[in-house]
């Protein structure tokens, strides 16, 4: 892992949505519309969300087809293990790309 694939991953786990949607795939998985239900948002929301978590692989995504015909897109949580202390931030930092503002 690169300084700056930790950046991604920390951002990634910075919102409570995204926090929330773990715990509940950690339980199972699930398809889009019963993620918005039990998070209470949008489901163009929950895609923003979901892809930001897909982006840094903590879950993946695959279409099933229901016993109706209809395709459906189910999400589950991949496992993971993120260790981070004080030795690793210090020596991931020696390769982290920095923006530079624009002013």
């Amino acid at each position: 892992m690169s300084g700056n694939d930790l950046i991604k991953l920390l951002d990634a786990l910075s919102n409570p949505f995204r926090f929330k949607i773990i715990a509940i795939l950690h339980q199972e998985k699930k398809y889009v519309s019963q993620l918005a239900r039990e998070l209470g948002i949008s489901r163009p929301l929950l895609y923003l969300h979901l892809q930001k978590l897909e982006e840094v692989e903590l879950i993946k995504g695959h279409h099933e087809i229901s016993e109706t015909g209809k395709a459906m897109k189910y999400y589950e949580l991949n496992s993971f293990n993120i260790v981070l202390n004080e030795q690793i931030i210090a020596d991931l930092a020696e390769n982290l790309s920095i923006k530079k503002r624009k002013d």
